[in-house]
């Protein structure tokens, strides 16, 4: 370790930590609304402000060259005139000269410190978006360099674009402006960029050198230059990122104790041989086995389980809480919703029957007398399993022996929420966080790197695949035809609306309407309709929610209240009113409420006929297809990555050069690198690996990469 700071010290790695208000050209003033603009505190995050955009800097034109097609050129030429235009639209005019013709300069602001710049008869290369009229071209507020400055500078063939705001044009911090003090800090910092990867990875993957890859992502001399650099930076920001991720893992794996569940017993042998409702799918098997290697070790499980809707996770969740149970431990299953936990309780108590186990349900409802009780038995380890929603995380809620937490749809809950459970015992539990909404493996192993990834990837045999089309208002008639038939053949409907009362601002089916509109056309005694949305009190909610699911209704008209947790196996129609409303993460779920038995199901997308692009790629993709994985793929570059996931590791998705959609294959490259580093030397001690160590070091000290690699 001393010879790497032997190192570093020579390099003055703190240089880069200079306040910004000291490079020259900045002060006090443009250093505040940098701060406040870009978040530019010292000189290393200048250097690491990457472009949006390139523009071709390549050719210069002449002034006979130019046409009204022209979108922005640069000319070399010279000032011959100056004059000011009075009247309405006050504005400075220059005439500029090349050997060929003249074309207008024009500026409609900072007339007297642009008068006072321009030397006339001098040679200047301008740049800019030209204007024709009659002929005659112009370009209004032009970029403007002498030539001796231009050929000097450090010049690029393409001319960047960066972040900026309006506040930033306002005060006159332009393009050109930050470009120029990049320029600047450049040619001071060049000595204390080192290189921060190891020489093997560098060597292995081709990669630019970092010097020169900053050097080129700020004043590219060719694209093919510029794809280097690109390329090199976006590598090395995924791998610090993959590398914390893992390291991260294997941390948990090593240094958190678990409680280690030794043996298989009766109640998992005796629930798989006999009262096994259905043959597991050979995905269900495989997770199984994950999980059971987890729970084996002296390690805390961390474990997340993917799968799409219906796919058989709560199947799953039982045999591994059955585990735990044969071990001497209770377990607890935590939903986001009231419903959701009922629809599992009730499940769970149908599965247990002939097993004699103890499960019991807690909600924010739950009466406290109820609520004492189930607190009393817990402590005194008469409960197995605990199923409940928000209400698990009282501080009043303590177990006698929780060995398994499960929380399922976990991207509902927050990190300080699911902490809450691991304070409830001496070690902490063993974790399985679950979701139906498939996520996109890009997006996976970034989020949930930290985590061992299981995924359900086939349904059950026998399920056919729910057939989807888009219908327009105007089908309306058609579409209640077709309810009409499959109600005749014993069937049930959900109709769900995306708003509870009607909105000005969006011109959206609203329930309340819609619930009056379905009642005439479907009227008392031929028909009974059920409605449920997320201002009803639970009582009247689960009262509905019980009508529909025994068959005494066969329609529900409902909010997005329904998007996860309800199992009605009869049910063969979900019609999404106003569907360009949804998201096509929600629109899956929805559409997964039914299908759950053996017959057709049929999946409806009503719209009006004004559609945005997206909207429309949306409602394609899921007429398209019932892939869940696919259509995560599609929502995440419509989307973004932003808030698909929540929050479960906030910051690591504020990205400064790479994109995970777009950079997918370098994301899968550099975590395979990362992977293969840990697994080789897990305490990064070889010297091959001496700089990594000293980068990765500083990840303590800061949250972003480009804080610490300086």
């Amino acid at each position: 370790m001393l010879v790497v700071l032997v190192i570093f010290t020579a390099m003055n790695p703190t240089f880069l930590q200079t306040p910004i208000d000291y490079l020259k050209g900045v002060g006090p003033n443009r250093a505040d609304i940098l701060r406040s603009e870009l978040q530019i505190h010292t000189y290393q995050d200048l250097i690491h402000l990457f472009p949006n955009r390139y523009i071709d800097r390549t050719r210069y034109y002449k002034t006979n060259e130019l046409a009204p097609t022209n979108a922005e050129v640069q000319i070399i030429g010279k000032v011959t005139q100056l004059k000011m235009i009075e009247g309405k639209g006050r504005r400075l005019v220059a005439t500029f000269k090349d050997d060929y013709g003249s074309i207008e300069l024009v500026w409609f602001r900072g007339h007297k410190w642009i008068r006072e710049k321009i030397k006339l008869q001098t040679p200047y290369v301008i740049f800019g978006k030209t204007n024709c009229y009659n002929n005659s071209f112009s370009m209004p507020h032009p970029e403007m360099e002498l030539l001796s400055e231009h050929e000097r500078g450090l010049r690029s063939m393409m001319q960047p674009i960066y972040p900026s705001t309006e506040k930033l044009s306002n005060k006159g911090i332009t393009n050109k402006v930050i470009h120029g003090l990049i320029q600047t800090l450049f040619k001071e910092a060049a000595p204390h960029l080192f290189e921060s990867l190891a020489a093997p990875i560098c060597e292995r993957l081709k990669l630019m050198p970092r010097k020169e890859a900053l050097l080129n992502v700020h004043f590219p001399q060719s694209q093919e230059a510029l794809a280097k650099a690109q390329y090199r930076l976006k590598f090395e920001e995924l791998f610090y990122i993959q590398l914390q991720l893992l390291q991260k893992n294997l941390a948990h794996k090593t240094k958190i104790k678990g409680y280690p569940f030794d043996k298989v017993g009766p109640l998992f042998t005796t629930f798989y041989k006999d009262h096994l409702p259905f043959e597991l799918t050979a995905a269900q098997k495989r997770v199984l086995k994950e999980i059971r290697k987890d729970l084996g070790t002296h390690a805390q499980m961390n474990r997340l389980l993917q799968g799409d809707v219906g796919s058989g996770k709560t199947i799953v969740a039982l045999m591994s809480m059955l585990i735990a149970l044969d071990n001497g431990f209770q377990a607890c299953l935590m939903a986001p919703t009231a419903i959701l936990s009922v629809q599992h309780y009730e499940g769970l108590v149908e599965l247990c029957k002939p097993l004699n186990t103890s499960i019991y349900l807690l909600q924010g409802s739950t009466k406290a007398s109820e609520r004492k009780i189930i607190h009393q038995k817990l402590e005194n380890g008469e409960i197995d399993i605990l199923i409940g929603t928000h209400a698990l995380l009282e501080d009043k809620v303590k177990f006698k022996n929780l060995g398994l937490v499960i929380i399922d749809e976990q991207h509902r809950f927050g990190v300080k929420q699911r902490g809450k459970l691991w304070l409830k015992n001496t070690y902490p539990p063993h974790v399985l966080v679950m979701t139906a909404t498939p996520i996109p493996r890009t997006l996976a192993m970034t989020v949930y790197g930290d985590l061992d990834v299981s995924v359900i990837d086939e349904l059950p045999p026998g399920r056919k695949a729910i057939k989807t089309v888009h219908r327009y208002d105007s089908n309306r008639l058609k579409v209640f035809a077709f309810i009409k038939d499959e109600i005749a053949k014993g069937r049930q409907v959900y109709i769900v609306y995306p708003l509870i009362q009607e909105s000005e601002a969006m011109d959206y089916k609203d329930l309340m309407d819609g619930y009056e509109s379905i009642s005439r056309s479907f009227p008392k005694p031929d028909y009974q309709i059920s409605i449920v949305h997320g201002q009803m009190k639970p009582d009247d909610k689960a009262y509905e929610m019980q009508r529909f699911v025994e068959g005494q209704t066969q329609i529900m008209v409902a909010t997005t209240v329904i998007e996860v947790g309800v199992n009605v196996p009869n049910a063969s129609v979900m019609i999404i009113e106003s569907a360009e409303r949804f998201g096509l993460s929600q629109l899956h779920q929805l559409r997964g409420r039914v299908g759950r038995g053996a017959e057709q199901s049929y999946c409806i997308l009503m719209t009006g006929f004004k559609l945005s692009n997206d909207s429309k790629i949306r409602l394609e993709t899921m007429t398209s297809t019932n892939d869940g994985f696919e259509l995560a793929e599609v929502d995440l570059k419509l989307r973004g990555p932003g808030d698909i996931m929540g929050t479960q590791q906030s910051g690591v998705l504020h990205l400064k050069i790479a994109d995970i959609i777009k950079d997918g294959t370098i994301l899968k490259i550099a975590r395979s690198e990362a992977y293969q580093l840990l697994k080789e030397d897990p305490l990064l001690q070889k010297e091959e690996h001496r700089i990594i160590r000293f980068v990765y070091a500083q990840l303590s000290k800061y949250k972003n990469i480009w804080n610490y690699i300086s």
